[in-house]
């Protein structure tokens, strides 16, 4: 092979490899471009497009109306779920369960009254305060009444009422009137109603109330068939002593739906049976 051949076979081969260079280099940054990290963000750039559309007008176009609404559904949508309410506006399994729980809570009702004497020598009753609460104790109802007529006795003793406290009281109407709202329709627990009712000049149904003063199984067990008073009840059947000095219209209704809890299976029976 003559010089010049053999200068030419050399430049070949130096062509040649310097290809393969570039071509090694090219696939190393393609292999660089393809790294876990950046195919990683790749893929999370692909979703966040997915995730949320551009509702922009321009990028949009004509659709950019249609694009809006689906934003703002989106956004609406955690709202609806909040409040235990699905897609088309139905409450949830738990938030119905929530509603019937309350319901029932709130079904039996207890209230109890504190009085003062008007009259001669205070011998008449004149309503001072009523007290409602529900099957658990929560208090719906604590009010004060304005007298209607001047106080001869305010009994603070047994009452717990002082002047101060029915001079800033309400209506007596009004309190009368929320009083019959609330009572409608439930069953009325307490000791001694008549004279609660009496005061308050409202009637309520026979068969929807629940007096522990006249439930005729307790009274024979507990005072041998006489009318025991709300402290020897509570504490023959709650172990609790109640009135050990002033009254409170709030604690005696907790005491008495706290004994119709205890024994209302049974005097639920009671009444079928004499029915």
């Amino acid at each position: 092979m003559s010089s010049a051949q053999r200068q030419k076979q050399f430049d070949l081969n130096r062509g040649t490899n310097a290809t393969a260079n570039e071509n090694k280099i090219t696939m190393n940054t393609n292999s660089n471009s393809n790294s876990p990290g950046q195919r990683k963000l790749q893929v999370s750039m692909e979703r966040l497009q997915v995730q949320q559309p551009n509702i922009n007008r321009r990028a949009a176009g004509s659709n950019w109306q249609a694009a809006a609404a689906v934003g703002s559904e989106n956004q609406k949508q955690p709202a609806a779920n909040m409040s235990g309410e699905d897609s088309n506006g139905t409450l949830s399994k738990s938030a119905r369960a929530r509603l019937k729980r309350k319901a029932q809570r709130n079904r039996y009702l207890a209230m109890d009254c504190e009085m003062v004497g008007v009259g001669f020598n205070g011998q008449d009753d004149m309503l001072a305060r009523v007290s409602i609460v529900n099957k658990v104790g929560e208090v719906l109802l604590d009010k004060h009444v304005k007298p209607r007529a001047p106080v001869t006795d305010y009994r603070t003793a047994v009452s717990g009422i002082r002047p101060h406290d029915i001079e800033n009281g309400e209506e007596f109407e009004a309190v009368q009137d929320e009083v019959v709202k609330l009572l409608h329709g439930k069953i009325l627990v307490g000791h001694a109603l008549r004279n609660d009712l009496a005061v308050l000049n409202i009637k309520h149904p026979v068969a929807h109330i629940r007096d522990t003063s006249r439930y005729k199984p307790l009274c024979k067990l507990v005072s041998n068939g006489h009318t025991p008073s709300l402290k020897r009840l509570t504490m023959a059947v709650l172990g609790q002593e109640i009135q050990t000095g002033e009254h409170n219209s709030v604690e005696d209704a907790r005491a008495a739906m706290g004994i119709y809890n205890r024994i209302a299976a049974d005097w639920e029976k009671y009444l079928e049976r004499r029915q």
